[in-house]
């Protein structure tokens, strides 16, 4: 008996891997096998095909069906093989052309009415199949989330009877057009914000270069609601970008409508989230926040609660811009390049420093507190600032700050600098990401941050780190030498534990070392 081929995919990570769905329909007692490493949803797909079949008026032939997922040595995961697995079953029936179907490759859940579902990944099997000069079969809600493949035939059935009118020439299925971007609704606006000049400082330097950045201080001091307004400063996302985030989502089956997003995510997990929640795992390898959050912000508070475990699994992620989920039989690796911001109490009770307030353990209870946030962990952090809450009269009387709009729009110069002096279109460019031979300094800055950060003893991590950042409030000032006075600065953002020098304001001469 011929084999009947219908080409669908596996994913690892973002990426489409082919998987050939080859049905064989041979002499022998009636069966319906499925051999090729599926997983439970895989294996369950006989009784979902059998099912939709039988809406249809049909049923299975009395022979014995073999259906093989090639390659046989990959695990196929995921109800996305229904839809091929039945067009292979309906070639081996003679009622689809097995050589029109082997143009095609093809995703979709079925319902037991014969429904065509909608399932994650078929914005990257879309990329995948055009590379391929292959067509596409897809649930016809998903039609307009294929479309972005550009040049490429698609198939956008609501049902496999429409499918099977369509081949026998009863009926037309449309090509879907193109779904729009994704707009984002309109977020909070720093005017409301008043007061707290120095952390709106320090998020406008990391919004301007994707810096990472630390704030600590009192229950109420206005952390959560700072961070929440990062994303109304922060620049779209450019076309590559938007496609890459794009992926992610469709796989984690989180685009909605099939519209790219053009807007930077902005993710916010609980604390109790898990490692592989944070990072990426569980049983299917699912992308974790770290990779939601890609060419975004990823908003941790209340840091130190989060597990321990979960918290060193970030610094990966951080510094690689990419989180790898190791398993027994293969290694997946997900894009990560996030803007980590994060928020904490300085001590357990959050009144650490506040005489009236803080509990009797002081000041043992803020080193333990703190101490739950591992060293490596607040070496890869940009920026830290402490966050003062003001008092009841500043924030009834005090004006209203600048708007998102206007701290936006030197955002938004800044990198234009950025782009511009990297020279490359899409990604590598920001300074979070700079090489450090390549920021210039003026020679008194120069030598200001060679002492500065031996006198207080700074990794060669956190000098380079420190360096980025000067360059991105030169970036805001618009220069184009790092100055010291941009230097100075960003010492001052820089963590140290207690005990090490300080940063304190010289006369005249901005900061600089005791």
């Amino acid at each position: 008996m011929g084999v009947v081929r219908v080409q669908s995919f596996a994913f690892s990570g973002i990426r489409a891997v082919p998987v050939e769905v080859q049905a064989q329909a041979a002499g022998g007692l009636p069966a319906f096998l499925v051999v090729g490493l599926p997983d439970k949803a895989v294996g369950e797909a006989r009784e979902r095909v059998r099912a939709a079949l039988a809406a249809m008026g049909l049923a299975l032939p009395p022979k014995r069906l073999l259906i093989n997922l090639a390659p046989a040595d990959q695990i196929k995961e995921g109800s996305h093989f229904d839809l091929p697995m039945a067009l292979a079953v309906l070639g081996t029936m003679d009622i689809l052309p097995p050589e029109e179907l082997a143009r095609f490759a093809a995703l979709g859940e079925l319902a037991l009415d014969g429904g065509i579902v909608a399932v994650a990944g078929i914005l990257p099997a879309a990329i995948a199949a055009a590379e391929r000069d292959w067509g596409l079969i897809c649930p016809g809600v998903q039609g307009p989330e294929a479309a972005w493949a550009g040049n490429l035939a698609i198939l956008a059935a609501p049902d496999l009877m429409s499918l099977i009118n369509h081949f026998r020439g009863t009926q037309i299925l449309m090509p879907p057009g193109v779904a729009g971007l994704a707009e984002a609704p309109p977020g909070p606006d720093l005017a409301q914000v008043k007061g707290m000049e120095l952390a709106r400082r320090a998020m406008e330097i990391a919004a301007a270069g994707g810096h990472h950045m630390l704030m600590i201080g009192p229950p109420g001091a206005g952390k959560s609601m700072l961070a929440s307004r990062l994303p109304g400063i922060l620049p779209d996302l450019s076309p590559m970008e938007a496609l890459e985030v794009s992926m992610v989502h469709s796989v984690a089956g989180m685009l909605q409508g099939g519209q790219l997003l053009k807007r930077p995510p902005f993710r916010e997990p609980h604390h109790s989230a898990s490692q592989a929640a944070l990072t990426g795992g569980g049983q299917r390898a699912k992308p974790g926040e770290v990779s939601l959050a890609h060419r975004g912000v990823l908003f941790l508070d209340e840091l130190p609660e989060f597990p321990r475990a979960a918290l060193e699994a970030l610094r990966q992620p951080v510094e690689a811009g990419r989180t790898t989920v190791a398993r027994a039989a293969a290694h997946i690796t997900y894009p990560a390049r996030f803007q980590m911001i994060a928020a904490m109490n300085p001590c357990r009770c959050g009144h650490f420093g506040n005489a009236a307030r803080e509990c009797g353990r002081a000041p043992r209870c803020a080193e333990d507190y703190q101490g739950k946030i591992s060293g490596p962990l607040m070496d890869r952090i940009d920026l830290v600032v402490e966050v003062s809450p003001i008092t009841p009269i500043e924030l009834s009387r005090a004006p209203a700050g600048e708007t998102s709009a206007v701290v936006a729009a030197r955002v938004a110069m800044a990198r234009a600098a950025q782009r511009e002096r990297a020279g490359e279109a899409d990604g590598g460019w920001l300074n979070s990401e700079l090489e450090v031979d390549r920021i210039v300094l003026q020679p008194d800055a120069r030598d200001y941050a060679e002492k500065a950060a031996e006198r207080l003893g700074l990794s060669a991590r956190g000098f380079t780190r420190m360096l980025r950042v000067s360059r991105s409030i030169a970036d805001l000032a618009g220069v184009e030498t790092v100055r010291r006075i941009d230097v100075a600065e960003a010492f001052a953002y820089r963590h140290r534990a207690p005990g090490q020098p300080t940063l304190r304001p010289r006369k005249n001469q901005g900061v600089a070392a005791d």
